[in-house]
Order: C-alpha cells, then structure tokens, then sequence
C-alpha cells in the first residue's frame, strides 16, 4: 500500500462527495478545511465517522473530501457513503461489516417535484366556501 489513493463517490438528496482515503493518521479535510470547522453540530461529525469507526480504521487513513451542492445534512450522508465506497476499494473484506450497518446503500429520498395548480409538491391553495 505505498502511498495509493482509493477513491469513493457518495451521494445523498442533492450532495455528491468526491472522498479520497490516503494512508494517515486520522485528519478528515472536507473542502480544504478540517471538519471541526466545516461543520458546526457534532452530529453530522458523528455521521461522517461512522464508516471509519465501524471498519477500525479511523487512524489508518486521512479523508480527502469535495463535497457540493446540499445542505449540511445531505453532505454529511454523502461523505459517510463516499468513505463507505472507498473503504471497499481498500479491502473487500469490510463488506459484511459496512452493508449490515447500511452505509453501502444509496438513501434514494428525494425532495418530490412541485405540481402545477398547487403551491408546492402538496400544499393546495386555501379553500375559501364564500
């Protein structure tokens, strides 16, 4: 394993994370900059270092990310898939472990099309009997 990137594209909702895995020491950069920075909540810190932490590989490898488009949440999703992916690429034996805890499947929700006659996907105008 002498110096190889492994790469990995995650997706949710409408963020798509570029993810590259570098032999490390643990430091997650996500758009040139650390995650404690990137982002705020400690939740969406936790989301991104389920695959790691579930693989045992959270020292092993420093996390390169390009993540766009989304809000917060969706990138969070997109990366933890993106790091599933990559992870494989390195060893085919975390497979079982990462599919069980469901970090290989694509979360396909998507945000549902607006419809003419309505003012969003749903939402009707208000009805009025007089």
């Amino acid at each position: 394993m002498a110096n190889t990137k492994n790469y990995g594209t995650g997706r949710r909702k409408s963020s798509v994370a570029r993810v590259y895995l570098v032999p490390g020491t643990g430091k997650i950069t996500i758009n040139k900059r650390d995650i404690d920075e990137y982002f705020g909540l400690d939740t969406l810190k936790v989301i991104v270092r389920q695959p790691l932490v579930a693989t045992e590989t959270s020292d092993k490898f420093d996390v390169l990310v390009n993540v766009k488009g989304g809000g917060y949440t969706g990138q969070a999703g997109a990366i933890r898939h993106g790091i599933s992916r990559a992870l494989l690429t390195v060893d085919g034996d975390y497979r079982p472990v990462l599919k069980k805890a469901g970090f290989l499947t694509r979360d396909p929700r998507m945000k549902e099309r607006k419809k003419y006659g309505l003012k969003a996907a749903r939402r009707a105008p208000q009805f009025s009997k007089r």
